[in-house]
């Protein structure tokens, strides 16, 4: 797992328009990068709305929004128009970076173990380096956190 302090490893994924975005082509701003398990699931669904929901006091503070997961560019595009979505959901199928980021890991449900995604977000100044990480991630009020810590 990353610690706070490192630079945030660089990565390029295809988002939910399928274009290219790096963390460098945000160099200069402040980025918020949340990872979550599966797009259209509750959990991952009320995380999302709570960063649309909040996204303008996010603006307003400078920060960006990206979101992350294992999903493909095409599952990412109908959970985006769905819950009108206003920031970049980047596609991660490869799960390279999900393992850079060390959020890929065994997990436990109902008995059993399976790998898969953390919920975990990330905190990244302008200079590029982790300011603050929560993992894994209580959805209810998380977003509220996230914005006092911009």
């Amino acid at each position: 797992m990353l610690k706070e302090g490192q630079k945030a490893p660089d990565f390029s994924l295809d988002d939910d328009l399928g274009q290219k975005v790096s963390l460098k082509d945000f160099k200069g701003k402040t980025v918020v990068l949340y990872f979550y398990p599966k797009d259209m699931t509750p959990g991952c669904t009320q995380e999302a709305c709570d960063f649309r929901d909040h996204w303008g006091a996010a603006q307003k503070k400078g920060a960006v929004v990206l979101g992350v997961s294992a999903d493909p560019v095409k599952r990412h595009q109908a959970f985006k128009g769905k819950y009108k979505l206003p920031f970049p959901l980047l596609s991660d199928e490869g799960k390279k970076m999900l393992r850079d980021y060390g959020v890929w890991k065994k997990k436990k449900f109902m008995g059993r173990e399976f790998m898969g995604i953390v919920r975990t977000t990330l905190l990244i100044g302008k200079d590029g380096k982790i300011r603050k990480i929560w993992s894994p991630v209580s959805v209810k009020n998380h977003v509220l956190d996230v914005l006092e810590n911009l």
